[in-house]
């Protein structure tokens, strides 16, 4: 058997959410063994962790069909390299985390070459139906799944799959929270206003799409209900992109502080994705908003098996905050949608309820710890 310090393991995350979570699973995987060589695809806080870097994550941001299709010969280039460099490391292990349109045709490569390949964060088979279950089954050895429903949908397929809790929890129970009074003061806001909060996404032709209809909307509202408008701006995002979008400028945009304002906010006004999730968790009433080229939404809704799209609403099994996609991404719309919560407190109450018993579903465990003991185990049985 190779010693410890001969062990070696790639990990492809595509995405900001990615980064995060595998930033926790690298350092889980450093603590049981200091001298494992953990390589991949990845960001910042993943090489903060530990992991070195082949190709950084604000490389490979592309989404939906188009988008994709426009880098092809890019992720071409990406994989054949990855294929090169697992042969020269002798890497015999991957982790996928989530970012399935990349992460699901490489495994085909990776399985090729007979290796053993763990998915941390399964795609959304809930909402592509049977059909990638199958392929996943073919081409993964072990799924380490974040909903206890996914296990579950896994097993009937007879896949082998575990749930290990969600890593947000872990996240938003060790996070250091300002208080409502800090946030105000550390960023100058109005003390007699309520906070809304918009969050457009982390890519820059997402907010492009979807800011400009949000801003106009929280205007009309922030005036109607005494409120201010914060947005919550992700780190690859220049917040001069925002007042660029815009002719209203009474807005503050604040850096690193999401979960601060996501818990000390009144409402928020979210594009659908990770932010949904953990607003649900902070358990803060909100608007889903989604918004995509043409084509990409037509191909995707043809291909789609479920209703809704927010986590909140699928977790729930019914629609506990509304969604606006595509042309319903109008300023009067979300207005329409943000009043109804703001001028019916019994609404807003059982919506709040609402969400606190999505928290409660997804239990207690430290996710990145379980995956981590998992993942180490496994390079020791291949």
């Amino acid at each position: 058997m190779p010693t410890n310090n001969e062990k070696s393991l790639l990990i492809i995350a595509g995405e900001s959410s990615g980064d995060l979570h595998g930033a926790a699973l690298v350092k889980n995987l450093l603590q049981l063994n200091p001298e494992l060589k953990i390589y991949g695809i990845g960001g910042d806080k993943m090489q903060e962790a530990g992991m070195q870097l082949i190709y950084h994550i604000n490389k490979m941001a592309f989404l939906g069909f188009l988008e994709v299709l426009e880098h092809l010969p890019f992720i071409k280039k990406v994989q054949k390299e990855l294929i090169t460099f697992v042969k020269e490391k002798n890497i015999k292990d991957i982790v996928l985390i989530d970012y399935p349109g990349f992460n699901l045709n490489i495994a085909k490569k990776f399985k090729k070459l007979n290796l053993n390949i763990t998915y941390y964060i399964s795609p959304q088979i809930w909402a592509w139906g049977s059909g990638r279950i199958k392929k996943i089954k073919n081409l993964v050895n072990k799924m380490l799944v974040v909903f206890p429903f996914e296990e579950k949908m896994y097993k009937e397929y007879s896949v082998d799959a575990e749930f290990v809790g969600h890593p947000l929890i872990t996240r938003l129970n060790e996070y250091q929270f300002l208080t409502k009074e800090e946030l105000y003061d550390k960023f100058e806001l109005e003390k007699n206003k309520d906070i809304i909060l918009l969050l457009s996404g982390s890519r820059e032709h997402e907010v492009k799409s979807i800011f400009p209809e949000c801003i106009q909307a929280a205007n009309i509202i922030s005036g109607k209900y005494n409120m201010q408008i914060v947005v919550a701006c992700a780190d690859n995002i220049a917040e001069s992109l925002y007042y660029s979008l815009t002719d209203y400028k009474d807005f503050k945009v604040i850096k690193n502080y999401t979960y601060d304002l996501l818990k000390h906010s009144k409402l928020g006004i979210i594009k659908s994705g990770t932010s949904t999730l953990e607003a649900a968790l902070m358990e803060l009433p909100m608007v889903i908003v989604y918004k995509t080229s043409v084509i990409t939404y037509l191909i995707g809704k043809s291909l789609v098996k479920i209703k809704d799209i927010g986590m909140a609403n699928i977790l729930s099994g019914k629609k506990v905050v509304p969604e606006l996609i595509q042309q319903k991404v109008k300023s009067k719309f979300i207005i329409e949608e943000v009043s109804k919560l703001l001028s019916d407190n019994t609404l807003y109450i059982n919506t709040k309820n609402e969400l606190k018993k999505i928290k409660e579903s997804l239990g207690s465990e430290d996710a990145s710890k379980k995956a981590a003991e998992i993942i180490h185990s496994s390079l020791y049985e291949n």
